[in-house]
């Protein structure tokens, strides 16, 4: 199983980018799918998840400006980040809880967003 991630890039301040994060491989079932974070010196934080039914947690910091959504039939998670902010800089990862020959925890490659100010 891989976790693909697309979509990071450089943005001004009040922008809007989206992140896209596709599963691939042998997959039985997917449960949560998340975003992570990773700014330089900082340790990972959450940004946001879902579950296999639709209910999503976001950090407090990205509330009203960011929606995650996923496509269950494309194994595919998506993060639409708008009026994005210097401080949302930061590699940015996604997760998921993936059922193959059993329950395993994946991480996909990360992708850079940059927020200029």
């Amino acid at each position: 199983v891989q976790l693909q991630a697309s979509g990071g890039g450089l943005v001004q301040a009040g922008g809007s980018l989206r992140l896209s994060c596709a599963a691939s491989g042998i997959i039985i079932r997917i449960n949560r799918m998340g975003w992570y974070r990773q700014a330089p010196g900082k340790q990972r934080e959450l940004v946001a998840t879902i579950t296999s039914g639709g209910t999503t947690n976001y950090a407090d910091s990205v509330k009203d400006r960011f929606t995650i959504s996923r496509d269950n039939a494309k194994n595919t998670v998506y993060l639409q980040m708008d009026s994005l902010k210097p401080e949302d800089t930061a590699v940015y990862y996604c997760n998921a809880d993936i059922l193959d020959y059993r329950w395993s925890d994946y991480w996909g490659q990360g992708t850079l967003v940059t927020v200029s100010s």
